[in-house]
């Protein structure tokens, strides 16, 4: 899934930190410090970003279901 513009409980605007946010933990520094800096103090827009998981990368790897069904041969 991508991660949602706003704040499913307060509608807070968050979409446009979550590139920061994910590229600061991922150097390794703590989730919790990098909210803080970012401006999110609200427990729910918190939520968005601790409990966000990138499933798109899973689901692509299955392709669409198109691919395997058999298309009926056309006869002229």
């Amino acid at each position: 899934m991508m991660f949602p513009i706003r704040c499913f409980t307060c509608g807070a605007l968050i979409g446009d930190k979550w590139n920061e946010y994910s590229t600061r933990v991922a150097n390794g520094e703590d989730p919790n410090k990098v909210l803080d800096d970012l401006g999110i103090t609200r427990y729910c827009c918190r939520r968005m970003f601790l409990s966000h998981t990138e499933a798109i990368d899973k689901i692509i790897k299955y392709g669409s279901i198109e691919e395997y069904i058999p298309q009926p041969s056309r006869v002229r």
